[in-house]
């Protein structure tokens, strides 16, 4: 997006939230496939992996707080709408479908993942079309 400290400082949370996120993922894949967890414990372990996920989308917000740039905030915010639009719309049709025994269970949490995907496809949508300093 930019060189601005805000863009620095929202890269490094995103770093280290994401690092987080795999350490998380990789203890709950281990600890649950090994059949070590119970109860209370194994709740809490399922939910540590979507901690730093749901981090990262306060590490979004902060930044868009942070950013000073006005036009550079504009474009994350577009694309963050268009995340949210087709992560959105996904999750639609993916239920209407399955209420009509058209399509299997999915996995709630692949909602974040398509998130994640509208997000680029509004970072090549904003190149595409504005020209902006961000790439797809």
């Amino acid at each position: 997006m930019s060189g601005s400290m805000a863009w620095k400082r929202y890269n490094m949370r995103v770093i280290w939230l994401s690092l987080l996120y795999a350490i998380f993922l990789l203890g709950a894949i281990y600890a649950f496939k090994h059949q070590l967890l119970s109860g209370f414990v194994a709740y809490v372990a399922a939910i540590l992996p979507a901690l730093p996920i749901i981090g990262i989308f306060g590490a979004i917000g902060r930044y868009l707080v942070e950013e000073e740039d006005e036009y550079v905030r504009m474009l994350m915010v577009r694309q963050t709408l268009w995340a949210s639009a087709i992560a959105l719309s996904a999750a639609t049709i993916w239920g209407f479908l399955q209420s009509f025994n058209l399509a299997g269970h999915i996995d709630a949490y692949y909602i974040a993942v398509v998130w994640f995907f509208g997000l680029g496809v509004g970072g090549c949508i904003n190149k595409l079309t504005l020209g902006a300093p961000v790439g797809c």
